[in-house]
């Protein structure tokens, strides 16, 4: 029976990461793996590193992190912003990598048909802290850089042409949305996004502030609404498996060798979700 894998930050650039690659592999010719974002920082290592996974894997779905989209000094690919993101949507096509721009592919070995739906989302800024709370986001930014809290994303993800990453966070639930709408009534999904949809997944984090980085309230309910049997997400570094509604929710990172070499089972790249 074929199985679907997933995986999420592996962050290959990062020394000790790249070694556990070689433990990403099928038990059959016939599994699926999802990639849930935050491979590498350069276009380049990006791709390779999905290429060398669809050769061992009968399909790949993708959908970018953070780390994905940010422009770096450090990667000759200089696009930003949407352009950035066709890019590599461009070159996953290439090596024949699904993306969330392709037609969804349909998991047939469940009890019923699951459209495996990629995502790309993005975040804005709406899981705020209690005190930051129906204050504007610049007040909200503010205090969480009183907390030391800034993501690294406010110098290196750039939403041109849009105004703002909450601008383009809403023209992505927008598509989004009117896709998820379109797949069969008959059918059960498993919504596959690097920032989880729903914000309980994040009540672990040391500094509550960074939630504001981490999703929108605007899929507080699409887990329900678009009859996920499993939602795959990673961003968090917390790998684990929670509910929400009844459904499954599975945070499938590797994380930083800081993060699980501390984790008393180690590193984890590869987890089974069906």
């Amino acid at each position: 029976m074929p199985q679907l894998y997933a995986t999420s930050d592996l962050h290959v650039t990062h020394r000790g990461n790249s070694d556990h690659l070689d433990a990403i592999r099928p038990t059959t010719a016939s599994d699926w793996l999802i990639v849930a974002g935050d491979v590498a920082e350069r276009v380049g290592v990006v791709v390779d590193t999905l290429a060398t996974l669809r050769e061992r894997f009968a399909k790949v779905v993708w959908v970018p992190g953070n780390h994905e989209l940010w422009t770096t000094p450090a990667d000759p690919v200089r696009a930003r912003g949407e352009a950035r993101y066709d890019e590599l949507v461009r070159r996953c096509r290439a090596v024949d990598v699904l993306t969330p721009e392709d037609d969804y592919p349909v998991w047939r070995y469940a009890e019923r048909p699951l459209t495996v739906a990629p995502l790309f989302l993005l975040y804005d800024y709406s899981w705020r802290t209690p005190c930051a709370h129906g204050r504007a986001v610049e007040e909200a930014l503010r205090q969480a850089r009183e907390a030391g809290v800034v993501c690294t994303d406010e110098y290196y993800l750039h939403p041109q042409p849009y105004r703002s990453r909450q601008e383009w966070c809403a023209r992505r639930l927008r598509l989004t949305e009117k896709r998820l709408a379109e797949i069969p009534a008959d059918h059960g999904t498993v919504l596959v996004s690097h920032w989880p949809l729903h914000r309980h997944p994040t009540a672990p984090l040391r500094h509550p502030e960074f939630a504001m980085w981490c999703g929108t309230e605007e899929t507080a309910d699409w887990h329900v609404r678009f009859r996920a049997e499993l939602a795959v997400y990673g961003h968090l570094h917390i790998p684990r498996t929670t509910y929400a509604d009844g459904v499954r929710f599975e945070e499938v990172s590797l994380g930083y060798p800081r993060e699980w070499r501390r984790r008393a089972g180690g590193a984890v790249p590869l987890r089974r979700v069906l």
